[in-house]
């Protein structure tokens, strides 16, 4: 029986997982990390957290199980880790939430004569890690002159592990500086950009293998010589591939720190309106439509670290999830939550605004709102804006026969109802919290087996009953979706006020 383990590189935390052929987990284990914020709409890690902590991880793994025959990685996307000539990290990682590279972006589309989408088929965005190269560059020079190569989060792992730099073609979409029609670097967006195309890592299929543990990183982390380590996914593809949504007709919602809806096309074409990107799927000659809620679970946490302390310290002195306290004492409110929405962009707005300077709010609040009101408010207000992005979804064409959720709302019946209700649609959970991890390992297990990548997460999926929506709560938040879409477009210019302020 041979054994796959799939490693998650989260913005929160590593998550691992050892799995047999069969699809059952034999070993299982995870740890948190923070995010360093030094300044307003700036967020950061140190890449040497995620090894120091795989490492960790591993070993509590192998205390389980079996050494795996082969190795799969997921991990966060756009976070460039700057590598001077000797392998070592230079300055702290820039995440994907990070929203300082506004200028940038509107000079990719200057020294590309509008160009880059084409190239591309996806606009600069401020995740992108083409913009925080530039960004590099203008505000960190003594950086930018040492560096030697630029590698995503998985693939520094990767990195530490054997020596060996590459990447793939899911990861490598979302850095602003690939064709992803050619599955391939664009060779013009690198010149226009002067980026050195010798920087960047080779680009494999996910499936494919892309390096070998080496004596160094078997020593660290007790995994055999040799192991093969495939080129794996990013967060999102992974989750796609973990629930089981790789074939036409299934849309994927994933909820985690971001909020992700995604779905599989067979040919590459981009979103006219550019709510969309269009990355390459880790299913080969196949590619994703994928588009983000910049704060989704980061703001039912943000609200449970600042607002919801008295729930969350009475859970954790009981021994209770915090997180499950403050769902079922947002259930105590009504649907609607007496009058009260709430607009998630803490961190700014990727889709469908791209706004980096869009901020959160709550409207509505009377003398008569507790803090069950606020917290439910939170939830609906982060299923609103997904449900902006399913719209543009099924507006494109992509068929919505099937919603799948994935991720921390997953696990939570209050976010599974809330979200049927607010989509009109029925949605099946994914009754496993994670995702990417167990697609890397499905990844990993198809080099070895060449069982087909469909065949395997097709088999290994575990979703729960669907969740219908309740009709009497769908006309509710049918009224107050069209209250929520007014709130962005009166509040924009006031917003951008604000953060000219800050």
């Amino acid at each position: 029986m041979r054994h796959a383990v799939g490693f998650d590189i989260g913005t929160s935390g590593l998550k691992g997982v050892i799995v047999d052929e069969s699809g059952r987990t034999v070993a299982a284990a995870a740890h948190p990390w923070s995010i360093s914020s030094p300044r307003s709409g700036w967020f950061e890690q140190d890449p040497e957290i995620w090894w120091t902590t795989l490492v960790d991880v591993t070993r509590r793994l192998l205390s389980d199980a079996p050494r795996p025959d082969v190795i799969g990685l997921a991990g966060q996307m756009h976070g460039p880790v700057f590598l001077d000539a000797d392998g070592l990290v230079l300055c702290p990682a820039i995440l994907w939430n990070d929203q300082r590279t506004e200028a940038e972006c509107a000079e990719i589309e200057m020294l590309t004569d509008g160009r880059v989408a084409e190239w591309t088929l996806n606009p600069p965005r401020t995740a992108f890690t083409s913009a925080k190269i530039l960004w590099v560059r203008r505000h960190w020079p003594d950086v930018h002159t040492r560096t030697s190569a630029v590698l995503l989060p998985k693939d520094f792992v990767r990195f530490r592990m054997s020596g060996q730099h590459a990447t793939e073609v899911t990861d490598a979409s979302g850095t602003g500086l690939f064709d992803v029609r050619a599955r391939n670097w664009s060779s013009p967006t690198l010149a226009a950009l002067n980026i050195r195309p010798e920087w960047l890592p080779g680009v494999c299929e996910s499936a494919e293998i892309a390096g070998h543990v080496d004596r160094s990183g078997a020593a660290a982390t007790g995994f055999g010589p040799g192991t093969p380590i495939v080129a794996g996914a990013s967060d999102q593809a992974a989750a796609a591939i973990g629930i089981g949504t790789v074939s036409s007709g299934r849309l994927s919602i994933n909820i985690g720190t971001s909020g992700v809806v995604a779905a599989r096309i067979d040919s590459a074409v981009a979103d006219p309106q550019a709510i969309f990107h269009t990355f390459c799927h880790a299913v080969p000659d196949t590619w994703q439509l994928l588009a983000g809620v910049q704060s989704a679970g980061g703001s039912f946490q943000w609200y449970c670290d600042v607002v919801g302390v008295p729930e969350t310290s009475a859970a954790r002195q009981a021994g209770v999830d915090p997180f499950e306290a403050v769902c079922r004492a947002a259930e105590d409110a009504p649907p609607g939550a007496e009058g009260l929405v709430f607009l998630p962009y803490l961190t700014g707005e990727r889709s469908p605004h791209n706004d980096p300077r869009a901020r959160g709010c709550w409207l509505g609040l009377s003398r008569r709102h507790e803090r069950r009101h606020l917290a439910r408010a939170v939830v609906e207000g982060v299923c609103f804006a997904l449900r902006d992005l399913v719209d543009v979804a099924i507006g494109l064409g992509c068929s919505a026969e099937e919603i799948r959720v994935a991720g921390g709302g997953a696990r939570s019946a209050l976010w599974l109802r809330v979200l049927a209700d607010v989509l009109g649609r029925p949605v099946r959970p994914v009754s496993r919290s994670d995702a990417s991890a167990r697609g890397a390992a499905i990844l990993a297990m198809q080099a070895v087996t060449g069982v087909s990548i469909a065949s395997i997460a097709g088999t290994w999926a575990e979703c729960g009953e669907d969740i219908v929506p309740e009709p009497s709560n769908v006309s509710l938040y049918d009224a107050r979706y069209r209250i929520f879409r007014d709130l962005y477009p009166a509040t924009q210019g006031l917003m951008h006020q604000l953060t000219t302020e800050t």
